[in-house]
């Protein structure tokens, strides 16, 4: 057990399953409280929560839908009333409906950036009076390098997920007089239930760019992501840090 993140409070969306749960995981070992805020949980929830509390530190869920603006408020507010203050927002929650543009619906569209993209606007916003009045506070946004380098079949996540770089760069700069760090992330292929479904020809075209020739783990993105949220980052703002075995340097 570290202790990086000692006695600090994070909140994690989308924290049930894949790069989230690993997040949490980080977060716990790391000496962090941890709010899990996701729509719907797996099966397997209670008996994780029950693994991760046996380590002493505190793991809630909150069931939430991140559109909901005001949904997201009343909820942080809770968190902040519960434990006292708000030290770390993971935005990590998203979704995908990957079609080729040409067959892409307006439904498609509006699903992927309502939940990506406003939906971290939403708990940013939720957040960052409660971190302004404390003066303290680390956001990590979980872009892709699909936001970064685009890839066909995926203009709805790949807009959502360029926008977010644009919201974490501009949050950044309105959030710094308040010593509130804000960084993104932007992993590549990560091994999880969302690319478990890909077929083995996709698979091997994203390994055939990547210089490393592997996919990474959900807990190489997670160690980075408790560095950004941890005091260690604390000259660290506005960056967007690629997790991807080399493929857009």
């Amino acid at each position: 057990m570290g202790s990086l993140l000692q006695d600090k409070i994070a909140i994690v969306t989308g924290g049930g399953r894949g790069i989230g749960r690993a997040i949490v995981t980080e977060f716990i070992n790391e000496g962090a409280d941890v709010i899990i805020f996701d729509k719907v949980f797996p099966e397997d929830i209670d008996s994780y929560v029950s693994e991760q509390t046996a380590k002493g530190r505190k793991v809630a869920l909150k069931t939430i839908d991140i559109t909901k603006t005001n949904e997201v408020q009343n909820i942080c507010d809770e968190v902040a009333k519960e434990f006292g203050r708000i030290d770390i927002l993971v935005n990590n929650a998203g979704i995908t409906r990957d079609k080729l543009m040409i067959r892409m619906s307006e439904e498609d569209w509006d699903a992927v950036l309502t939940v990506n993209l406003k939906g971290a606007f939403n708990t940013i916003k939720a957040v960052s009076r409660v971190m302004a009045k404390q003066r303290s506070g680390k956001i990590v946004n979980i872009s892709s390098v699909v936001g970064v380098m685009g890839n066909a079949g995926q203009t709805n996540y790949s807009a959502s997920k360029a926008g977010l770089i644009g919201l974490t760069k501009s949050v950044a700069k309105e959030f710094a007089g308040r010593n509130i760090n804000v960084n993104a992330v932007a992993p590549g292929f990560v091994e999880t239930e969302m690319t478990a479904t890909l077929s083995e020809e996709q698979k091997n075209a994203f390994l055939s760019i990547i210089p490393l020739k592997r996919p990474s783990k959900p807990e190489e993105v997670a160690g980075v992501v408790a560095f950004l949220s941890s005091d260690k980052a604390g000259y660290i703002t506005g960056q967007v840090l690629c997790i991807d075995g080399g493929m857009v340097m």
